[in-house]
């Protein structure tokens, strides 16, 4: 589990197609946390699992993506050279700053338009129909691994609005975002509990 707090940014060195996906390197040097094997990261995102503990000691990040990831997220789309967002695991002791993410991408909305402004950013997207149940204004979103606010929510149109301060432009990879872009979109687990909850269980409630 991750808060949405993202705590570094690394960079792409390599993907490597493999028979079952792909085995995705990023140089995490920048990152003041040194992985272990087996230790679960949130790449723009996505919980991935490290596969080389001691690439890992010397700030090098190898994980092995199955075809279902490269296929539900942007990690397919990666090249060398290529920035992501990390985050590592909570703790007991962790501050929820963000809100609770898995990093299980539900799929990948496409950026409509950027609205640059004085200081800060608004970002219209477009998000696959049948996520559009489960994001709801001032309710929580996941792009990228980073924990926002929806502000706005336009159903009709499958879009919603997020704003963006300039931490955010500054320490995440949302500030190269440009219209067409696809991100990785994970929606509140808790909306997305609520809806499967009704649906399934609570007619006539």
């Amino acid at each position: 589990m991750f808060t949405g707090l993202v705590q570094s940014m690394g960079v792409v060195a390599g993907i490597e197609p493999r028979a079952a996906g792909a085995r995705l390197v990023v140089d995490a040097r920048a990152w003041t946390h040194r992985a272990s094997a087996g230790e679960s990261i949130s790449v723009s995102g996505v919980c991935l699992t490290v596969a080389d503990g001691a690439r890992a000691a010397e700030g090098e990040l190898a994980f092995d993506c199955i075809a279902e990831t490269l296929e539900r997220s942007t990690l397919g789309a990666l090249g060398a050279g290529d920035r992501v967002n990390l985050e590592h695991a909570v703790r007991g002791d962790t501050l929820m700053g963000g809100h609770v993410v898995q990093g299980h991408v539900d799929g990948v909305a496409r950026v409509v338009r950027v609205k640059e402004g004085d200081g800060d950013w608004w970002v219209d997207l477009e998000a696959p129909a049948d996520l559009m149940e489960f994001i709801v204004p001032k309710g929580s979103v996941t792009l990228a691994g980073v924990s926002l606010t929806v502000a706005s929510v336009d159903v009709a149109a499958r879009a919603f609005g997020v704003g963006l301060i300039p931490t955010t432009l500054e320490e995440t990879t949302l500030g190269d975002l440009r219209a067409g872009d696809g991100v990785n979109l994970e929606t509140d687990i808790v909306s997305r509990t609520i809806v499967h909850w009704l649906r399934n269980y609570g007619a006539g409630s």
